[in-house]
């Protein structure tokens, strides 16, 4: 199969910038052909400009417009990236009252090693407190994965010994080269879809919000209505957390500075 044009990529990016928010740049263009090509062959179409054309002119149903966010949307993480976040996190949970439930957010949760990093440290260092996490996700295919909760075991290489022991299960058989994570856990986290760049479904106010590792993908204007959104979802002592390649500083937001990519309300 042909690659894709520079005509119908220009197109499929703009449709997806429209539906995402996010805008996929021209040194993208091989990651996005490998992955419509694939695309094609699965809908019974030879030719990926073809298949550009049909999705865009709606001969396809909206199930298929869905596949192609999905395949789209990069996904790329692992257990306790970054992790002075959940040091602080740590710190947090120590100082929180001691009959107050704990109520944490994973914004752009992806296949959902962050949420479980964080339920970890709950389970571990929240004594008696009550606590739940909640990760949402653009992608349907991501919230599919972190439900399911089975990862390669590279993925688990920055998981503090302890909490691999405690918390993962080592696969056998079929599953040799992954981990499950504890069912312990898995029951007190939840997943859905929600897309940052739209009205938020009906959400908490949260302690704490990992917003990381997501705003790099957009422009600075859509950063803003992120940011704005999801600190509408905050309480106001509560802390967001975002990448540490992801400065907040120049946009017209409502933060302040708590500490190296850790923002409260102004």
């Amino acid at each position: 199969m042909k690659a894709l044009s520079k005509k119908a990529f220009d197109s499929v990016t703009a449709m997806f910038h429209d539906v995402s928010g996010i805008r996929l740049g021209e040194h993208k263009l091989a990651l996005v052909s490998g992955r419509l090509q694939r695309l094609a062959q699965e809908a019974g179409e030879s030719d990926v400009d073809r298949y550009v054309d049909r999705l865009l002119n709606g001969s396809f149903s909206a199930q298929e417009m869905r596949r192609v966010i999905d395949r789209l949307t990069t996904n790329e993480t692992y257990f306790f990236r970054e992790p002075q976040h959940f040091e602080d996190l740590e710190r947090r949970i120590a100082q929180a009252p001691a009959n107050q439930e704990i109520v944490i957010w994973s914004a752009a949760s992806s296949s959902g090693e962050e949420a479980y990093s964080i339920a970890m440290v709950l389970a571990d260092k929240a004594g008696r407190r009550p606590w739940r996490v909640m990760g949402t996700d653009l992608s349907s295919t991501m919230v599919a994965a972190a439900q399911r909760a089975l990862y390669p075991v590279e993925r688990a290489r920055m998981v503090p010994p302890p909490y691999l022991k405690k918390y993962c299960r080592k696969g056998t058989g079929k599953y040799e080269g992954h981990l499950l994570i504890a069912p312990e856990l898995r029951n007190r986290v939840h997943f859905s879809e929600a897309n940052l760049m739209q009205k938020l479904p009906d959400l908490p106010l949260f302690d704490v919000i990992f917003l990381r590792n997501v705003l790099i993908y957009f422009e600075n204007d859509a950063k803003a209505q992120i940011v704005r959104r999801v600190l509408g979802q905050l309480k106001p002592d509560g802390v967001l957390y975002t990448g540490h390649a992801e400065s907040i500083s120049m946009l017209d937001v409502p933060v302040r500075a708590l500490g190296t990519a850790m923002h409260g309300h102004a």
